[in-house]
C-alpha cells in the first residue's frame, strides 16, 4: 500500500522524505533477518538483496510515469521516450544474440515465397512471433479470395493473443481484425520442434535472421526493457550509496556490490560477520557490559571466537593474521564447512551467555 500513487508523491522526493522512509523499512529488515536491532540498516538491505525503500518507490514512480502516464524521464535516467514503448500485459524473453521473426510460404509442396527481419536486440520473442504472425496474415489476405491459406504457428502465448478481441496488445488487435475480415486464413498453433517441415524451416530462417535479416523497426520495445533500464539506474545509485556510506563497513568489506539476490544467510551468518551478537566486546561498546573481555581471558570478538577461545574449541579455525584479517572473512563467509562452524560458534554462546561473562 506504500507504494500506491508513488508516481504522484513520490517521483522528486525530498530530502526529507528520504529520511523517512528508512525507518519505516528498518522493522521488516530486522525480522526477515533476524538480526540485532543495533544492526544497520545499510548492511541488512545488502544482505537480504533488498534495496532501500526510497530507491525502490523511486523506480516504482518512474516506471509508472512513462509506461502509464506517458510522462518522458530525464535524458540522465533514461533516454526512451513513451511512444517508443508497447503497451502490452505479456513480457517475454530474447535469444542470446538477437531477434528474428519470419515466416515462409509452402505450396504444392514448393517453398514459394519467405519472409525475414531483425528485430532491436531488445525485442521479446512474444513480440517477435506477433511481427511474424502480422506479417503472414497480411501476406495472406493479398491473395486470390479463392485460396484459403493454414499458417502454423508455434509460439502458444502470441496464438492466444491474436484470438482474443480484447487483447491489450496493438499488434495481435491488427491480426485479430484481419482474420476477422479474411474468415479463409485459418490460424492453428502446432507443438514447437516436432518434426513439422514448416516449423522447422522457420527456426532456421528466424536463426539466420538474427545475423542477417533486414531491420524491422515498427515494432515498440516491450515493458521489460524500460524496467531493466530503470532497474539499472536504481542499481547504480544504490551502488554509490552503499560505496560512500558510513555504516555497515564490516558488512561492505565482506560484499562490496550490491545485488537483488539476496545471500543465503541465515540469522547467525549476519550475527557473526556483522559482529552485532552475544559478544562481550559488542556489548560493551553498546554499554551493554562493564567489560569487553570473555572468561577465558581474551578480548571477547566474534574473531575470538572462531579462532582462540577454549570454550569453542571444537569450531576453531586457523587465525589470520592482522593484515589479512578482511580476506580471511570473505573467505569463511564463501566457504561451505566454514559457515557451519561459523553457525555452530554464535549458536553455543546465545544458548551458553553464562558461561562467556567475565569473572
Amino acid at each position: 500500500m506504500l507504494a500506491h500513487g508513488s508516481s504522484a508523491w513520490f517521483l522528486n522526493p525530498t530530502f526529507k522524505m528520504k529520511r523517512k522512509l528508512p525507518s519505516i523499512q528498518r522493522p521488516f529488515l530486522l525480522h526477515i533477518s533476524g538480526a540485532y536491532r543495533t544492526t544497520p540498516t545499510a548492511a541488512l538491505q545488502t544482505i537480504l538483496g533488498i534495496p532501500p525503500l526510497h530507491m525502490q518507490l523511486q523506480f516504482e514512480a518512474r516506471f509508472t510515469s512513462i509506461y502509464r502516464l506517458r510522462i518522458p524521464l530525464p535524458p540522465n535516467i533514461t533516454d526512451t521516450q513513451p511512444q517508443d514503448l508497447e503497451m502490452k500485459a505479456t513480457d517475454g524473453s530474447k535469444p542470446e544474440h538477437g531477434v528474428g521473426a519470419v515466416f515462409c510460404v509452402l505450396t504444392n509442396d514448393i517453398w514459394a515465397y519467405q519472409w525475414s527481419a531483425k528485430l532491436n536486440d531488445n525485442n521479446t520473442v512474444f513480440q517477435v512471433e506477433l511481427t511474424a504472425l502480422h506479417e503472414a496474415v497480411i501476406y495472406a489476405s493479398h491473395l486470390p479470395n479463392h485460396n484459403t491459406s493454414k499458417i502454423h504457428v508455434d509460439n502458444r502465448a502470441s496464438f492466444m493473443a491474436s484470438s482474443n478481441s480484447k487483447s491489450t496488445n496493438e499488434t495481435a488487435r491488427k491480426i485479430f481484425k484481419i482474420l476477422l475480415t479474411n474468415p479463409r486464413i485459418k490460424v492453428s498453433w502446432v507443438k514447437a520442434h516436432a518434426g513439422n517441415i514448416g516449423n522447422e524451416r522457420a527456426d532456421q530462417l528466424a536463426k539466420d535472421a538474427t545475423q542477417h535479416g533486414q531491420p524491422y523497426s515498427l515494432t515498440k520495445l516491450p515493458k521489460s526493457h524500460i524496467k531493466g533500464l530503470l532497474r539499472k539506474s536504481m542499481l547504480e545509485e544504490w551502488q554509490t550509496s552503499w560505496k560512500n556510506g558510513d555504516t555497515g563497513r564490516k558488512i561492505y568489506n565482506i560484499m562490496p556490490s550490491v545485488s537483488l539476490r539476496p545471500t543465503n544467510w541465515i540469522r547467525e551468518d549476519v550475527i557473526f560477520f556483522s559482529q552485532h551478537g552475544p559478544f562481550p566486546a559488542y556489548l560493551k561498546r553498546f554499554h551493554l557490559s562493564e567489560s569487553d573481555y570473555c572468561s577465558c581471558g581474551g578480548i571477547g570478538t566474534a574473531l575470538h571466537y572462531a579462532t582462540e577461545c577454549i570454550y569453542t574449541l571444537s569450531w576453531h579455525m586457523k587465525k589470520p593474521a592482522a593484515n589479512f584479517e578482511q580476506e580471511w572473512l570473505k573467505r569463511v563467509a564463501n566457504n561451505l564447512v566454514s559457515g557451519h562452524k561459523i553457525r555452530g560458534i554464535v549458536k553455543f554462546i546465545s544458548e551458553n551467555r553464562d558461561l562467556f561473562r567475565p569473572p
